[in-house]
Parts: structure tokens; C-alpha cells; sequence
């Protein structure tokens, strides 16, 4: 199935900042609402918060399966988990 069809991004301000819900249908479907603070957009690319959240995704979706991904964190937590991340999503833009 190819990525733009697994991952639905829905976006809504939240405070000062963003949360998405995130949809990915793969062998099993998931929910997840990650939360995005403006630092954090600054920090891993800027621009549309959907088009970052579905970028993170894709970045998590190659390390592990969608069931594996937390059902709700800060958008920095991916990082926590693989600091490779801020780089890899950078180039990813």
C-alpha cells in the first residue's frame, strides 16, 4: 500500500501550538494524536504540520510497525527514541 494512502493526517490548532490525529492503516489500524509545539516545528523543519506529522510517520513506520508507535506524545519524543531523527526529517522536507 503506498504511504499516502496508510497515513491520514488531521490537523487542529491546540493553545499555542498543534495537535494531529494520525490514522495509519497498515497490517492493522492505529490511532495516535501527536502534539506540536512551536519550537518543535521550528526545530525539525517548519512549514505545514501535517506534511511534518506524515514525514515523522513515515521516518517511524520504517523502524517499526505502526502497532509499536506510541498512541499519544510530543512530536520531540521520536527523537528520544532515534536521534537520528532531527536530521533524517530535515532532509526528508
Amino acid at each position: 500500500m503506498p504511504s499516502a494512502d496508510r497515513i491520514a493526517v488531521i490537523v487542529r490548532e491546540s493553545g499555542d501550538g498543534h495537535v494531529a490525529e494520525v490514522t495509519v492503516n497498515d497490517r492493522e489500524a492505529t490511532t495516535h494524536r501527536v502534539r506540536v509545539s512551536p519550537a518543535e516545528r521550528v526545530r525539525y523543519g517548519g512549514g505545514d504540520v501535517a506534511d511534518l506529522v506524515k514525514r515523522s510517520f513515515e521516518f517511524l513506520l520504517a523502524r517499526e510497525p505502526n502497532t509499536s508507535i506510541l498512541r499519544e506524545f510530543d512530536l520531540s519524543t521520536i527523537e528520544r527514541y532515534f536521534p537520528e531523527y532531527p536530521g533524517e526529517i530535515a532532509r526528508a522536507k
